[in-house]
């Protein structure tokens, strides 16, 4: 009986199970992943992972689960789980949008037994041990179901977080969208230091910038506010460029963007 079972053998998955290698929170022979594509189970097997192309052979043979698919190959993996999954079992959820009640219908079936589900919003970062995830346990889950969960999503330097499951869609917003955000204005600041002639220098300009101002953001004890306003001098350059922003309210361009996130988060769970 292995601990941990991936349906679905893809980054985010590979990303977990690396990071629980490493950091001893799993060895890799308490671990299988279940995948259809040939080219992801060899790159779990690579890593020491038992591989197989049958969901149904890994609930059989697994602990817990992790659901790491795509919400539209859902009904297949739910399918699975109605006919192999087993009573004590627990299964952790990172698909986006999708509620542990929606599972627990698509599992049960309308079923009166609860489903242990566990729900968990990682975010990209997490591919390099850096990443920050939102866990929430179902209804039907019990205190301590998230523990692994919290270990798992918690290995090396990402942070994990026990939440209400109805902040989990918000979550998904801030965090679980929020690389791409960060990489928006790295193409932005690019461009700007590309029309500026700086073309050969302007990947490591931004890269290391945005870098440095993450970790001056994260160790410095200051709130953003306060760390942009010591960049601000009266009448200097940095003044001009947030007075632009400003005139040009890139703040609630920001904040309804993340509304706009949130919004299709319950729409594809409502879906």
């Amino acid at each position: 009986m292995y601990t941990l079972g991936f349906i679905g053998a893809g980054n985010m998955a590979e990303a977990i199970a690396s990071a629980a290698i490493c950091t001893g929170v799993l060895n890799a022979d308490r671990m299988i992943a279940a995948d259809p594509s040939a080219s992801r189970r060899n790159t779990f097997s690579q890593m020491g992972v038992t591989v197989t192309a049958s969901n149904q052979e890994l609930i059989a043979q697994s602990e817990q689960l992790i659901l790491a698919i795509k919400p539209q190959v859902m009904p297949e993996a739910t399918t699975d789980l109605a006919t192999r999954m087993r009573n004590d079992q627990i299964v952790v959820s990172i698909m986006a949008g999708i509620t542990t009640q929606k599972l627990h219908e698509a599992i049960r079936a309308g079923a009166d037994q609860p489903t242990r589900l566990v729900r968990a919003m990682p975010n990209t970062p997490l591919m390099i041990g850096c990443g920050m995830t939102g866990i929430a346990l179902g209804p039907g889950a019990q205190q301590g179901d998230d523990d692994l969960a919290m270990e798992l999503f918690g290995a090396g330097n990402s942070i994990a977080i026990r939440v209400p499951e109805s902040i989990l869609d918000a979550i998904t917003a801030v965090s679980g969208s929020g690389p791409a955000y960060l990489f928006y204005l790295a193409e932005a600041m690019q461009r700007g230091a590309a029309e500026l002639g700086l073309e050969q220098h302007a990947e490591i300009l931004v890269t290391q910038t945005l870098l440095g101002a993450a970790q001056l953001l994260s160790k410095s004890g200051n709130g953003p506010a306060d760390l942009r306003r010591k960049v601000t001098s009266p009448g200097g350059t940095t003044e001009a460029a947030i007075n632009h922003m400003e005139g040009n309210k890139t703040i609630d361009v920001i904040v309804n963007a993340i509304k706009a996130a949130e919004a299709r988060s319950r729409k594809l769970g409502a879906n």
